[in-house]
């Protein structure tokens, strides 16, 4: 895909590499300055605008961002357990983005939320639940929050810790 950011390149070349040859893309010797710091990043695939692998971190668990875009976008492909692992066939119909995720803040009202600002993360204990801005289909804050509890097994009456986060998104 020509039109595709260097960023999302790399998340394709990185499940393309290991669809192939069952190993780990190398980071790149020269990183752009976007990927050189340290920041959770979420992949994200789409096959004809469903949603078919998403993965991520919201706090940085390796050396540099490319590293994280590298595992996060196997991860995606292969092992989000909503989905069949991505096939090599298949690799030319799926659309990629990559969110570069800004350290999550701790809110004390949802009046600080906004779907398509922020993201969301609500806490109760152990469980935690997190989803991105900018979504199709999540309009209001009391959605956005709703499916973070949903996807975290946290029910509507139990308190929540709430966390924000604002991302860049490449596509």
């Amino acid at each position: 895909m020509t039109d595709e950011s260097s960023v999302v390149g790399l998340a394709r070349a990185s499940l393309q590499h290991f669809l192939e040859k069952g190993s780990v893309l190398p980071v790149p010797n020269t990183l752009p300055e976007e990927l050189k710091g340290q920041k959770g990043a979420f992949v994200s695939l789409k096959k004809q605008g469903e949603l078919r692998g998403c993965i991520g971190t919201f706090r940085p668990t390796r050396s540099n961002i490319a590293s994280e875009i590298i595992y996060n976008a196997i991860s995606a492909g292969t092992e989000d357990p909503r989905f069949w692992p991505v096939e090599l066939e298949e690799l030319p119909e799926i659309t990629i983005s990559v969110d570069i995720l800004e350290a999550p803040e701790q809110i004390d009202s949802v009046d600080k939320l906004d779907p398509q600002q922020y993201g969301v993360i609500v806490k109760q204990g152990r469980r935690s639940g997190l989803l991105l801005p900018m979504l199709e289909g999540v309009n209001t804050v009391a959605e956005q929050i709703s499916i973070a509890r949903e996807k975290a097994g946290i029910g509507a009456e139990e308190e929540i810790g709430l966390y924000r986060f604002s991302v860049t998104r490449y596509t």
